[in-house]
């Protein structure tokens, strides 16, 4: 963002809408990987047994022979219905921890250091929780239904919400927050850290992120989800393990930790990776360049 957007009276509009477009643009491409990495993350393989699926694709097919396009896109609902507000929080919280970190006013973004940036990413993190935990525990509830022949038990995102609300109250739709959070702290960090080195990578000599084209901010858009999801998976299969198991199965994550470590191993901590990583580069990369590309347009229009 240019230093005259920052002192832009509008800048806060113009981050919700291109929020909006940047969180909608990763919905749409990356929602199908997304549900075989939690079908993967919340499936249970002991030692000596064949897994259900062999991997992202084979689970992508058998789910789209047992329910077609509507079973890929299971649970699409919860994320596209928050992206604005979630990608305007997430974006507004990203520039404030930058701020608060300025020694000057009228310090660029170029000056700041990876560390600051990463910073800045992490009080994002912080800054979506309270949006995200619902909408994550709904999505996740619903994407598992199609992993078995059995009957769907939620007919959709707003019953998946009545029947937790009923069965566990306010505190069911929050069930996974302190996992949230140790997911998603760290992973903007990661995430805008390694969106701004891949652009500075990018620069001309002598020129400005404004320089860059639509390829290029692609491709800083696909790293950052690539760093993003490196650090932050490991929270994300406890998370999903720990949103979508029955209710009394867990006492906390430490918990899901230790029986997920004891039964599967270590690497079962990266299950899914295959999804993610599929999923991170194109979906991330339309996120930052719809980002992107509409905050140009907002500041050339305003």
């Amino acid at each position: 963002m240019t230093d005259k957007a920052k002192s832009d009276p509008y800048s806060g509009v113009k981050s919700f809408i291109a929020g909006g477009v940047g969180g909608c643009s990763l919905v749409v491409v990356g929602h199908p990987l997304d549900t075989a990495k939690v079908i993967l993350q919340t499936q249970t393989t002991l030692p000596g047994q064949t897994p259900q699926f062999s991997g992202a694709f084979d689970c992508l097919k058998k789910t789209f022979q047992r329910g077609g396009i509507q079973a890929v896109y299971r649970g699409v609902l919860p994320p596209m219905i928050g992206v604005a507000p979630i990608y305007a929080i997430c974006f507004a919280g990203y520039n404030f921890g930058k701020d608060i970190q300025r020694t000057r006013k009228d310090q660029p973004d170029s000056e700041l250091g990876y560390l600051q940036i990463f910073n800045a990413g992490c009080i994002s993190g912080i800054a979506t929780t309270a949006i995200m935990t619902p909408g994550e525990r709904i999505k996740c509830l619903l994407q598992i239904q199609n992993a078995s022949s059995a009957p769907a038990k939620y007919a959709g995102p707003a019953d998946c919400a009545k029947q937790i609300l009923k069965e566990s109250g306010i505190r069911g739709l929050y069930k996974g927050t302190f996992a949230t959070l140790l997911r998603d702290v760290p992973g903007s960090g990661a995430y805008f850290a390694g969106n701004e080195f891949a652009k500075r990578m990018m620069i001309p000599e002598g020129g400005t992120v404004a320089d860059l084209g639509p390829g290029q901010l692609l491709l800083a858009g696909g790293t950052a989800g690539i760093f993003n999801w490196i650090v932050s998976l490991p929270a994300d299969t406890l998370k999903s393990r720990f949103q979508t198991a029955p209710p009394g199965k867990y006492t906390g994550l430490g918990q899901v930790f230790t029986e997920l470590v004891r039964t599967e191993g270590y690497l079962a901590l990266y299950k899914g990776f295959g999804p993610v990583i599929a999923r991170a580069f194109p979906a991330n990369a339309a996120c930052f360049l719809g980002y992107d590309l509409t905050m140009r347009a907002l500041n050339n229009l305003f």
